[in-house]
């Protein structure tokens, strides 16, 4: 057995001198034994409580047998799809399939299948018909009650139910997993394990549901996207580990789904304590000569400071996963981290990043919340900062501090978003100033998402008024110290809220800023999200108003064109935006103009006969795409289903 390391076949459990193993782990990752990787969290902290635990990592999902390598485990398998869910890591928002899987050794694609965790705990259940299976990790924690797919367009069940398994240990799971193990240990049926806080069971028993909100059925929400939307909305103001309440759904009259109250957050004293477990701190040697786990290098040197986060966006399933209330690490144990790092034969002296879901996070958002919890229906800092809000760097500060004055550390990055209007709202200003002056390499990542306040709003975050504050205020720090520094930001196309007219001036933006952003970001809708509850009901789920929705793929690819339309390749998809928004003016040789007018075809009639002038109407002088309009594509039958897609679109904008 790899020294160090958990067992992953059997020969490893001779070594070790295991007869049978307490709980099988089956993963759809590589086996990665670092605290940024869930499934090596949960491993850890089992054997830490005193229980055996191996490893089958991305098992062969055609072959019953790569399930039995570990023989059966004594109390049950445990399963999760890996860091990411296996759709997101499969498939881009535009449902092609990605060429690389970052979680697989030498990044190879297709090690794990789609909708990983139904399929390992199906593969698990044609062997071991009455043996306890507890799924956990993103996929199964974010899609632990009904829910939409966008993948394959449509409502499903639980995955409690379409998996097979008997539990769901949701959220950041180190206490409920340790009180499942326990609760198996000392004999209780997993059946009657219906008390965990974090955890999802099925009951056939309704009258043993107590102190319960009762979710719109399962067949309501899947017929009528209004039910959806309220359903989603009681799920939402329910997150919470101090204020929420248990909550349940009803499938057929028959079965239940009942969800207990989150687990509540770790103290800084169990964060440690968990970061502290001897993990190897890289893959298992055995895929060395596969040329070993590509998304290890991004989390190696990086420090994983806080948890949790009160921003609050309504892209982010954060809430649903790992709370709105920020759980911190001390100073102490991160040290201890990185002094470990220091050691490495790899490590050439910097820190990649120090941070969290937002590395400016280093506390909760105000003083009540770790007794009271986050308030279900106000946000710390949308659409202003709450006035309970504490807004303080101080400790961040000295925690950077502290890891730059290591021994054989030249320089810590902060790669992890910054907050930007919680930064604007510490009134010391101290801390903008020790970014730009340490931490940052020429260029810092920042997330305003959109510039106008229509889209923002339904974003979850600050008027563009906050941003350009900021704009402002990082410009003039990096003057004061002499450096010549840039912001890029992060921009989102296709967000429920964002029409055409939003989208272009989101590009005039752009151009009075005189960038043009290299990647952009068109919304994906994931699981357990505001904004995916929007895109697939058209309410905004806290109000129940309507929210217009781009969902045409050819809108989808204007708005995304737009942000980029300095790109010759989009010509022709700016061109169509702006004639369907009425924005011609955008379109010219001034400085306000987005993209030139078209170029106009070469007359030939000089120089052939009028026959051969037609058939040569195509010049290479002709931009793509004028091609087919010239070729009779827009014909009077009216089977150009392009120009219908665009005479939809215009009705819309």
């Amino acid at each position: 057995m790899a020294k160090g390391f958990l067992p992953i076949s059997k020969q490893d459990m001779d070594e070790a001198g295991i007869q049978q193993l307490d709980f099988v782990y089956v993963i759809g990752d590589a086996y990665v034994d670092h605290p940024s990787f869930g499934p090596a969290i949960i491993s850890r902290v089992l054997e830490a409580h005193g229980y055996r635990v191996g490893i089958i990592a991305q098992p062969d999902y055609h072959n019953e047998k790569s399930i039995t390598v570990l023989g059966e485990p004594r109390l049950g398998f445990l399963v999760s799809s890996g860091n990411m869910d296996s759709m997101v890591n499969h498939y881009s928002v535009s449902k092609k399939r990605r060429k690389q899987d970052s979680y697989t050794p030498g990044g190879v694609m297709g090690k794990r299948p789609d909708y990983a965790v139904v399929t390992y705990c199906n593969l698990i259940r044609r062997t071991y018909k009455h043996t306890p299976i507890v799924i956990g990790g993103i996929e199964a924690s974010l899609r632990r009650l009904g829910h939409y797919d966008y993948w394959s367009n449509k409502v499903k069940r639980s995955i409690l139910l379409d998996s097979g398994a008997d539990l769901i240990s949701y959220g950041m799971g180190e206490k409920s997993i340790v009180e499942i193990a326990d609760a198996l240990d000392s004999g209780l049926k997993v059946s009657d394990i219906t008390f965990v806080e974090g955890t999802v069971y099925k009951t056939r028993d309704e009258d043993s549901i107590y102190d319960a909100i009762r979710l719109p059925a399962f067949e309501e929400i899947k017929a009528d996207k209004r039910a959806y939307a309220k359903s989603f909305s009681i799920q939402y103001q329910n997150t919470d580990p101090f204020a929420a309440r248990r909550i349940y759904e009803t499938y057929d009259q028959k079965l239940f789904v009942v969800q207990n109250t989150p687990a509540k957050p770790l103290t800084t004293q169990e964060m440690d304590d968990v970061y502290a477990l001897p993990y190897m701190r890289t893959y298992h040697p055995v895929y060395e000569k596969e040329g070993g786990i590509p998304a290890i290098r991004e989390v190696k040197f990086s420090l994983v400071s806080n948890r949790g986060c009160f921003g609050g966006c309504s892209f982010c399933a954060l809430t649903f996963h790992q709370g709105r209330i920020v759980q911190c690490r001390s100073h102490e144990s991160i040290l201890s981290e990185a002094k470990l790092m220091t050691k490495d034969p790899e490590f050439k002296g910097y820190i990649h990043d120090v941070g969290g879901p937002t590395a400016n996070f280093r506390a909760p958002a105000c003083k009540k919340q770790m007794t009271k919890g986050a308030c279900p229906n106000k946000q710390c800092l949308f659409p202003k900062p709450c006035k309970n809000l504490v807004a303080d760097h101080s400790d961040y500060i000295r925690l950077l501090r502290s890891l730059r004055s290591l021994p054989g550390v030249k320089k810590v990055f902060i790669r992890s978003g910054i907050r930007f209007d919680y930064l604007l709202a510490d009134q010391k200003n101290d801390f903008l100033t020790e970014l730009c002056k340490y931490h940052v390499s020429g260029q810092l990542k920042v997330a305003p998402e959109h510039i106008s306040d229509t889209v923002l709003s339904k974003l979850g975050k600050p008027s563009v008024s906050v941003y350009n504050r900021f704009v402002d205020k990082y410009r003039r720090t990096n003057e004061r110290l002499g450096l010549k520094q840039y912001l890029v930001p992060y921009l989102m196309s296709s967000h429920p809220g964002s029409t055409l007219k939003e989208a272009v001036e989101l590009a005039e933006y752009l151009r009075d800023l005189g960038y043009m952003p290299e990647q952009v970001q068109d919304f994906y809708p994931t699981p357990s999200t505001i904004s995916t509850c929007m895109y697939y009901t058209g309410l905004d789920p806290r109000t129940m108003e309507p929210v217009y929705v781009a969902t045409n793929p050819h809108e989808k690819a204007m708005q995304r064109a737009l942000i980029q339309y300095r790109n010759p390749e989009n010509y022709d998809l700016v061109y169509e935006a702006l004639q369907l928004t009425h924005r011609q003016d955008l379109i010219g040789f001034g400085k306000e103009c987005l993209i030139p007018p078209r170029k106009k075809p070469v007359d030939r009639k000089s120089e052939k006969t009028a026959g051969k002038t037609k058939s040569r109407n195509t010049s290479k002088d002709v931009r793509p795409g004028e091609k087919d309009r010239k070729n009779g594509k827009n014909n009077k039958n009216g089977k150009n289903s392009k120009k219908k897609t665009l005479r939809n679109i215009h009705k819309k904008h």
